[in-house]
């Protein structure tokens, strides 16, 4: 070989960085997870879709077999989230895992994890929607705000990588900042939501809400990554 040249080779190893979202259950009931799954982040695209994922068996009592493992990859695939870790659990715990087919995270030998940053998606103009959003119904204003000037019922998801404005009753799901912007905010002329988000901070609306702000315009948003709910016409 000619002097200077260097051999190609078939591959090389170079270092990369993956981000992972933890997954934290305290139960492995696969109908009780696909109830909370299916309540939060509902039947179509959402803030975590494609998201590799991480079991951490922190919170769960329970020795989990490698059947059951698998099962729980099959149901956050239904989800679009890929199962592909395991960290934070005991010698047995992890040997399921390994059965499964899932890669051990050894806390241990990371020197160094930098805090993930939010990702942000670049602005775009806001989505303009003048019709009622029915049951079952998703819309998702990617990468700017979402406005909507119709009812969303009971069981519809309104989705926005930035803000959403609804100048109607809001009765179903809004979930706003959907990529990660914790400036993002919810307004509504009448709020009777089922849940809301901000950046992935979910809260449900079931318990009663003040007599200011039930049925009444509100906006929502995140304080010290708590979600704040006030009375457009005064704090609660």
């Amino acid at each position: 070989m000619p002097s200077g040249i260097q051999e190609a080779t078939a591959f090389e190893f170079k270092s990369a960085s993956v981000q992972l979202v933890s997954f934290v259950p305290a139960t492995l009931d696969a109908e009780e997870i696909d109830t909370e799954l299916r309540d939060k982040l509902g039947d179509g695209e959402h803030m975590l879709s494609g998201s590799h994922v991480a079991i951490d068996f922190s919170a769960l009592p329970e020795t989990p077999d490698a059947a059951s493992l698998r099962r729980l990859v099959e149901q956050l695939a239904h989800f679009d989230l890929a199962l592909v870790a395991a960290q934070g659990g005991n010698d047995a715990q992890c040997a399921a895992a390994r059965e499964a087919g899932l890669i051990i995270i050894n806390p241990d030998a990371v020197t160094h994890l930098p805090t993930p940053k939010p990702v942000v998606a670049e602005r775009v103009p806001a989505m303009v929607v003048t019709k009622p959003i029915r049951a079952g119904q998703q819309v998702y204003a990617r990468g700017g705000d979402l406005v909507v000037l119709a009812l969303v019922s009971n069981g519809a998801e309104v989705i926005a990588d930035g803000s959403i404005h609804v100048y109607a009753p809001l009765r179903g799901r809004a979930l706003a900042g959907a990529r990660g912007d914790t400036g993002a905010r919810v307004y509504t002329t009448c709020l009777e939501a089922e849940l809301v988000s901000i950046a992935g901070v979910y809260r449900t609306l079931e318990e009663a809400l003040p007599a200011n702000i039930k049925a009444g315009a509100a906006q929502i948003r995140l304080d010290d990554n708590k979600l704040v709910i006030e009375a457009l016409s005064g704090l609660v």
